[in-house]
């Protein structure tokens, strides 16, 4: 139990011996210069017992003060109560969460969280639009975890819409000697004539060619129809373009630090489509329109219109509707999760609110929550998604590429050493990037500014980086001195204190970054944090102060902060190099 938790269970103890049932809420003081805490419910409590607000809060607190909790208990206005922590209470603090900041933590009763990010296309190149999805997936699901839930992560390939089609039409086209090609082709190996570079230019002229020639395109959509209903010659060929792409994109993502339990993808879904939509029919819920084969999801209480489900397109391909709804049924049948998290681009709420509403008719997911978490777009300055120089979509790799360049150029070689400075300039480009991701609210649409993103000075990775590392040096030279610093005991300033009252707060920010599914608050936090931290640091000569005691608690202080760096950049999933 938090330190914050233990306190409002103390002064609800408290609240109950005034004679009151109800409980009261402590809060963070938006009147700092009143008191760091306050209590509003009094006069909630006056409309329940039938008294007055003041009254009733001056009962309160005259209780509170007994406790030796607080240095200072006022009444403000109607019955605020402002609450002021005593000293000895946040020394103790200190010392009950040194040695472990999870006991900083409250950890939530455990639920089984089943979170689907990334979306890969096997058929393209990681771009800009994958940043978002991958990013704050993966800080969803490690602050989840860092909460005590159990999740399991799936990348969720796009591999087998129409992109698959073209892409192998272009294959046909260039390679009309493959094995897979020839008639009677009955599955024997064969090696791919191409590498993952290729991949990266064959879609794109593909779908050129598909979309200036209906011919083409028509032969696409067959080729998709065919991989969908187990083609031996297309099945082989894109298994095999799959695995090569996989590859490529698990490449990136390992670099982004994001990692997937799963990497699975709409066609593992295929094998179970059938069933279901037998199990559909059977529940009464399929209807035929214009030839397709579609659920009617509509309501009463809808205020727009809701097209419905459409599973089945009348030349029977499935679409993706299809192969959501039956990894849906999949995933519950393997995995019973007690919720499941789309993150994706926020305009495609539309689809996943369908999905979903056709699950639950179906009695898929009985009692697990289905969420979508759509996120806002990555933007260049004219407020519209980033693209290149030359008006095409950014790759994710040219994009980290760009913030690695500025970072690279801007590492002192006389603190880095040369064997280490690719690797150092990589995290802090990422950093950059990754904290960029992080500090706006998941919906929120942003702008790329690599000069702001990459500076040392400003609300950014690199400034995180660079302070966390500042601490670990001066960790390092006091254990290189042999100084020991086991306990904090003294408290000496505003400064101190506003350090331990944000650390204090550290599991009210984590519950709300879970319940808002955002990380922009754990984001914010840090820099907060490292901010009021660098002002102790600049206060006070540490290293060089003569009193043994004061100077063992300043660098417990010190290691404390550290370690809640630590914690929180992991969940955002950044690594801090060893000098910067």
């Amino acid at each position: 139990m938090s330190k914050f938790l233990s306190l409002g269970k103390q002064i609800n103890e408290a609240v109950k011996r005034c004679g009151f049932d109800d409980e009261v809420t402590l809060s963070i003081s938006n009147r700092p210069d009143l008191g760091e805490f306050q209590i509003n419910d009094a006069m909630r409590f006056a409309k329940i017992y039938h008294k007055n607000p003041v009254e009733i809060a001056n009962t309160i607190k005259e209780e509170l003060d007994k406790t030796g909790l607080f240095k200072e208990v006022s009444i403000a206005g109607a019955g605020f109560i402002n609450l002021t922590l005593s000293d000895n209470v946040l020394v103790d603090f200190v010392n009950e969460i040194k040695d472990d900041v999870n006991s900083n933590i409250d950890k939530m009763e455990a639920k089984t969280i089943f979170l689907d990010y990334g979306g890969a296309n096997v058929a393209k190149a990681l771009h800009v639009g994958h940043l978002r999805p991958a990013n704050i997936g993966e800080g969803l699901k490690r602050l989840a975890k860092t909460l005590g839930h159990k999740t399991i992560s799936d990348v969720h390939l796009g591999d087998s819409g129409l992109q698959a089609g073209i892409v192998m039409l272009e294959m046909k086209s260039r390679f009309p000697d493959l094995p897979c090609f020839k008639e009677g082709y009955n599955g024997e190996d064969f090696e791919l004539p191409i590498v993952k570079e290729d991949l990266k230019e064959i879609y794109p002229t593909g779908s050129q060619k598909a979309h200036e020639d209906e011919a083409l395109m028509e032969e696409a959509r067959k080729i998709t129809f065919e991989l969908q209903r187990d083609n031996k010659c297309y099945n082989t060929l894109w298994n095999k373009i799959t695995a090569l792409s996989v590859a490529d994109i698990k490449e990136t993502y390992d670099l982004l630090n994001c990692d997937f339990d799963l990497y699975e993808g709409e066609r593992d879904s295929f094998k179970y489509i059938p069933d279901m939509l037998k199990d559909l029919e059977n529940k009464n819920l399929l209807t035929k329109s214009e030839g397709a084969t579609v659920i009617d999801i509509k309501q009463d209480t809808d205020t727009k219109e809701m097209p419905p489900v459409i599973l089945v397109k009348s030349d029977g391909a499935y679409l993706y509707a299809t192969t959501d709804l039956a990894t849906i049924k999949e995933r519950m049948e393997r995995f019973n999760p007690d919720e499941i998290w789309y993150v994706t681009d926020l305009r495609q709420s539309l689809h996943f609110e369908q999905v979903f509403r056709a699950a639950k008719m179906a009695g898929y997911v009985p009692n697990t929550e289905l969420r979508h978490l759509g996120n806002g777009t990555l933007n260049g300055p004219d407020g519209k998604p980033f693209k290149t120089r030359a008006g095409g979509v950014m790759s994710l790799e040219e994009l980290i590429k760009m913030i690695y360049d500025a970072c690279y150029s801007r590492i002192n070689d006389d603190i880095v050493e040369a064997s280490k400075k690719e690797d150092t300039a990589m995290k802090i480009a990422l950093a950059a990037l990754k904290y960029a991701d992080y500090l706006p609210y998941r919906e929120t649409d942003y702008i790329f500014d690599i000069n702001k993103f990459t500076d040392l000075d400003g609300k950014t990775g690199p400034y995180l980086l660079y302070s966390t590392i500042r601490i670990k040096s001066l960790l390092n030279k006091a254990s290189e001195e042999n100084f020991e610093f086991n306990n904090y005991s003294i408290l000496t300033n505003k400064t101190d204190r506003e350090v331990l009252l944000t650390l204090l707060q550290l599991p009210i920010i984590l519950n709300r970054a879970y319940e808002s599914k955002s990380i922009n608050e754990v984001a914010e936090y840090i820099y907060k944090l490292t901010s009021i931290y660098n002002k102790f640091y600049s206060e006070n000569r540490i290293l060089t102060e003569e009193n043994a005691e004061l100077k063992a608690s300043w660098l417990v202080l010190s290691k404390l902060v550290y370690n809640t760096n630590m914690m929180l950049l992991n969940i955002m999933g950044i690594n801090c190099p060893e000098k910067m």
